[in-house]
């Protein structure tokens, strides 16, 4: 199976964005009596709310880009770094949560080679690009009730 996104079928939800980790929830049959109330992908993710550091994290994301061009892109790691330079390297995986859940509200579009790319299936280097909502900040929601990526949206 490819990385490609899938259309909703008919008659089902749009897929929603992990509230902690900003990959894409597809809808499942035994959701279907609380779709509304699915917020995580997984226990785990459930478990592993974005606390104060997944939040400065996306701060981070947010300066780095806005200190630089309009077209420029940054790295993870820079925004990991920023966090905690000396144990950025944990901190990796929680910075492309962090980006992915700020793609989620349209501020970033996450970029492999120069091309958009979705962020629930990229692996291995990315880089961070500002988004069509950029320089908005995020909803009464804080943006976590995402609709998923799209590459309309893209």
């Amino acid at each position: 199976m490819s990385g490609r996104r899938r259309d909703a079928a008919p008659g089902r939800p749009e897929p929603k964005t992990c509230a902690s980790c900003g990959r894409r929830i597809e809808w499942r049959r035994k959701w279907a009596d609380d779709w509304d109330e699915v917020r995580y992908c997984s226990r785990a993710c459930r478990g592993s709310r974005p606390g104060p550091v997944d939040r400065r994290l996306e701060e981070a994301i947010v300066e780095l880009l806005s200190a630089r061009s309009g077209s420029a892109t940054i790295c993870p790691s820079e925004a990991a770094r920023a966090v905690d330079l000396d144990g950025w390297r944990a901190l990796m995986e929680r910075s492309r949560s962090a980006a992915r859940r700020l793609v989620a509200e349209e501020r970033i579009v996450i970029t492999k080679r120069g091309r958009v790319v979705d962020p629930s299936t990229a692996k291995g280097p990315i880089r961070l690009a500002r988004g069509p909502s950029f320089g908005r900040s995020p909803g009464p929601t804080g943006g976590r009730a995402g609709r998923g990526w799209s590459p309309a949206r893209a």
